[in-house]
């Protein structure tokens, strides 16, 4: 009797719906929150076991590459990182009544459902089934938003909820005209959705009808990747909702639409008669980080500080990708890990910090690294790496993004540049009111998991230092598929 070989994608995709479903059945805090972080290191664990078991024949609904396995093991571990981090927030939250035991298991069943929406948007070969996973993962991040139902939280989920939807209305409208572009080309049914299917014959699709899919996907997922002026949703999402959900929604929802972008410009790319999609790419960019740069200034909650600063990165990660090239796309590739790591790292010091000073105004937090000194260094270096200083793995990304761009488009690089160094002295000034000086607030002591803020500050400070030669090489070898 033969016995039944372990499916890695099925994994992935079975224990969060599974967990999500036992999760919205299970009273009492003590089970369900061990039970999320059960499940959440399950998926990453089936995730890392794509590395060396032998992967999935593409077929109709799954597709598994050198692509997207980045983006799904980064996507599980910092799943599983924020559920531990999740853990004592929530218990906090309880505690003092801002969440109620009904709430509480409704949040874990979305966050094992948002969990699962990722993951399939990640592992589909069809571009219908990524653009209702996409959908699956935004509507339940809006119900965790509004989750402690207070005015600001519900007016903050309502906006998300309708510019979202507006995003993802253009997105379908763009996919229906890929698969128009297609039809003539691989005839009717399911093989005008299938990826590998369209990237094989893309080069003889009406360029003409192509060019308008990609205006409309870049319209549709940019509202989701955060871009400038399509980002109006995020800033009020990271701030009213829970630390966990601003962590995830920073280091983890927006790669999830930034993946699709990828995938539709390598489809682009395919056909020579399409427009090319970078110079679109970097010029959302560049607007995304020099707007978000001036906007850090203005800034006065904590959390939408570093909300602007996930524009001002995702910014920079889409320039990247649309300038293309070997460099670049490796640039925008090591950028993208590093901004999650460290955004959700910062999210995870954030969290805590407003818990215990019962506030997020900027002017209300003073002296952390005095009150509390292992929440106050760990927003200091978590600041220090996101502003783009060495030996931290941030500046090696953004060092290969500025020194490719010098090399190619000089005017581009100054533009780049000035967004970064204005950037730089928001996030410092910043820091230096929150973290120095002396004490505000409460004083009473953390109840805080520090494990994943201080894993992701370590993985960060390490690739800084050293990247290990078969990661290179992988991210080589994705550069290129990028184009």
């Amino acid at each position: 009797m033969s016995v039944p070989s372990f499916d890695p994608v099925a994994a992935i995709l079975l224990i969060p719906i599974g967990a999500a479903a036992l999760l919205a059945a299970l009273p009492g805090y003590w089970l369900t929150a061990r039970l999320n972080v059960v499940a959440s290191l399950l998926t990453f664990l089936s995730a890392l076991s794509l590395f060396v078991i032998e992967r999935p024949q593409p077929g109709p609904y799954v597709l598994v590459d050198d692509l997207n396995i980045v983006f799904i093991v980064l996507n599980t571990f910092v799943g599983f990182t924020a559920s531990i981090f999740s853990a004592s927030y929530i218990a906090h939250e309880l505690k003092t009544g801002r969440l109620t035991p009904v709430y509480l298991r409704f949040y874990h069943a979305m966050y094992q459902t948002m969990m699962f929406g990722m993951n399939l948007a990640f592992v589909s070969n069809n571009i219908g089934l990524m653009w209702v996973a996409v959908e699956i993962a935004t509507l339940s991040t809006v119900l965790m938003v509004g989750i402690y139902r207070t005015h600001a939280a519900l007016e903050a989920a309502w906006k998300y909820f309708i510019l979202g939807s507006v995003g993802i209305a253009f997105a379908l409208f763009g996919t229906i005209l890929v698969y128009m572009a297609a039809r003539p080309v691989v005839g009717e049914g399911q093989d005008g959705m299938i990826w590998t299917v369209l990237v094989e014959h893309a080069g003889n699709f009406d360029p003409a009808l192509l060019n308008v899919a990609f205006v409309f996907l870049f319209l549709g997922y940019g509202t989701k990747v955060g871009l400038a002026p399509l980002h109006a949703w995020l800033p009020d999402a990271h701030a009213e909702g829970p630390t966990p959900i601003s962590a995830v929604l920073s280091g983890l929802l927006l790669n999830v639409a930034l993946y699709a972008l990828l995938r539709f410009k390598i489809l682009l790319a395919a056909n020579p008669a399409a427009i090319a999609p970078g110079p679109l790419m970097v010029t959302m960019g560049l607007v995304s980080l020099v707007f978000a740069a001036f906007m850090l200034y203005r800034r006065r909650d904590i959390k939408r500080l570093f909300a602007y600063s996930s524009i001002e990165h995702m910014g920079i990660i889409v320039f990247a990708f649309g300038m293309g090239g070997p460099l670049a796309n490796f640039a925008g590739l090591l950028h993208m890990v590093m901004h999650s790591l460290t955004k959700s790292a910062i999210f995870y010091s954030v969290g805590h910090i407003s818990q215990i000073k019962g506030t997020q105004k900027i002017a209300s937090i003073r002296g952390l690294t005095v009150t509390h000194p292992a929440l106050g260094w760990g927003l200091v270096v978590g600041v220090v790496a996101i502003a783009g200083l060495p030996p931290l793995g941030i500046f090696m990304s953004e060092f290969l993004v500025v020194s490719s761009t010098f090399a190619r488009q000089p005017l581009l690089a100054i533009v780049l540049v000035f967004g970064l160094l204005l950037a730089f002295g928001a996030l410092m000034l910043r820091l230096t009111s929150v973290a120095f000086g002396d004490p505000r607030g409460s004083t009473a002591p953390a109840e805080a998991s520090y494990v994943p803020m201080f894993a992701h500050l370590s993985l960060v400070l390490i690739a800084g230092i050293y990247l290990p030669t078969p990661l290179v090489t992988w991210f080589q070898h994705v550069a290129h598929l990028l184009g």
